[in-house]
């Protein structure tokens, strides 16, 4: 049996492609259930998440399942043939096997480290295991794959420092401020990353926040999100002071928070710092205001820095990881290609015990002087010699399936044996 996977991903297509290609929970259960009923495939397993959809299957010729693979992605998906035959990727056997453990691991996410991943790997086992299409090879690969993803966060630095401009600036923020619920947050548009740094401040305790825009509504929809609350930029002169916090990221082709706005305010709070933290490309803030006693300043390019010397160490980190996710994958191998000698062993040791057994009851029939003590070490030492007899063969069958002619070498055994191949 083979171990197949067919997918797509950010490395291979753009996210219009890969929100077509999404399968919700219900799509993941009908096209994994869909599979096991085709006579090509034994097992299968559906990873969705929004970088990527992957399929992983156990085959038993993965030319004819492939297309098999395909028509499934296609049925259960909005995406088109062309868009997927553009986009997609085929692994099989040790690459498909490391393609999984290097997404546990985050080594194949777009953020290296990020954590998610092994919840979303951990989901899609379930899944199949619920709808009973993972069988002993997935049960026993994503199983692995769970450990590996594990031993590379444990052995490794791979999530450290935050890795995005919106975690930055919160971070920046928690180093300024111990204690944010006791500190007032105010932010200045309602775009992605507005919205991605506001939530990642309320994840670390803020929990007064207001969101200043120029489209009021829209600033009040994020305010709820986060529970705070949204104006428009009439108020700002109030936003600011009562502002410890302040992240500008507005879509303004000009600065939005200057030096005569801030230094009259901070005037009157001698003793209350401010952070902004300017996240805009062009800027919302005039770099002057650093300038203003008792404000600091970050932008763009300070958290930029921060984030490129996180992503530099996190990838050296993942030098390291690929050498623990080669060790699962050489580890796997072995496993498998024992599974694939066990139905030979198996065969010959029942036909050995047959052979022993049925010699055992002609000679013991007309051999009246045998005690039961001397049937019982006559027992014994056949055994004895049956299984000395077996363990050069048995050993050598389990090599010889770790080679890539380990199967012609299985069924010359079978052959010479008089075996039966279902066995």
């Amino acid at each position: 049996m083979h171990v197949t996977v067919v997918g797509l991903s950010h490395k291979t297509a753009p996210v219009e492609q890969r929100e077509k290609a999404t399968l919700g929970d219900r799509e993941a259960r009908e096209l994994v259930r869909a599979l096991v009923a085709h006579p090509h495939i034994s097992e299968a397993a559906a990873l969705s998440t929004c970088n990527r959809t992957e399929v992983y299957a156990v085959v038993d010729d993965p030319l004819a399942a492939e297309p098999v693979l395909v028509d499934a992605l296609l049925s259960h998906t909005r995406i088109s043939s062309a868009e997927l035959e553009c986009a997609r990727y085929t692994r099989r056997d040790e690459r498909a096997t490391a393609q999984l453990f290097r997404v546990v691991s985050s080594l194949d996410s777009m953020v290296v480290g990020e954590s998610e991943i092994q919840g979303q790997v951990r989901a899609a086992w379930e899944r199949a295991r619920e709808e009973g299409t993972a069988g002993p090879t997935l049960n026993q690969l994503f199983r692995r794959a769970l450990e590996v993803g594990k031993r590379v966060r444990s052995e490794t630095r791979i999530s450290a420092g935050p890795a995005s401009v919106s975690t930055v600036a919160a971070s920046i923020a928690c180093d300024q401020f111990a204690d944010l619920a006791s500190r007032s947050v105010l932010v200045l548009g309602a775009g992605k990353m507005a919205e991605g740094t506001t939530i990642s401040l309320v994840d670390r305790g803020a929990d007064e926040v207001v969101v200043i825009n120029r489209t009021v509504s829209t600033a009040r929809e994020l305010a709820a999100r986060v529970g705070g609350r949204g104006d428009g930029f009439d108020r700002l002169a109030e936003g600011l002071a009562g502002a410890d916090i302040v992240i500008a990221s507005t879509n303004a082709p000009h600065t939005v928070l200057g030096y005569d706005q801030l230094a009259p305010i901070m005037a009157h709070r001698p003793d209350r710092p401010m952070v902004v933290i300017d996240i805009s490309v062009p800027r919302d803030v005039d770099p002057e205001i650093a300038e203003i006693p008792g404000v600091v300043l970050h932008d763009i390019d300070d958290l930029e820095r921060v984030v490129e010397a996180n992503m530099n160490g996190r990838r050296r980190e993942a030098m390291l990881g690929e050498k623990v996710v080669n060790e699962a994958v050489d580890a796997f191998a072995e496993w498998r290609s024992g599974l694939a000698a066990a139905p030979a062993i198996r065969s010959l040791r029942d036909r050995a015990e047959q052979i022993r057994q049925a010699e055992l009851a002609r000679v013991a029939s007309g051999w009246d002087s045998l005690s039961p003590a001397d049937r019982e070490r006559l027992d014994i030492l056949t055994k004895a010699i049956v299984n000395k007899l077996l363990h050069e063969p048995t050993v050598r069958a389990r090599a010889a399936a770790r080679e890539s002619e380990g199967i012609h070498h299985l069924e010359s055994l079978q052959h010479l044996f008089g075996l039966e191949r279902s066995a």
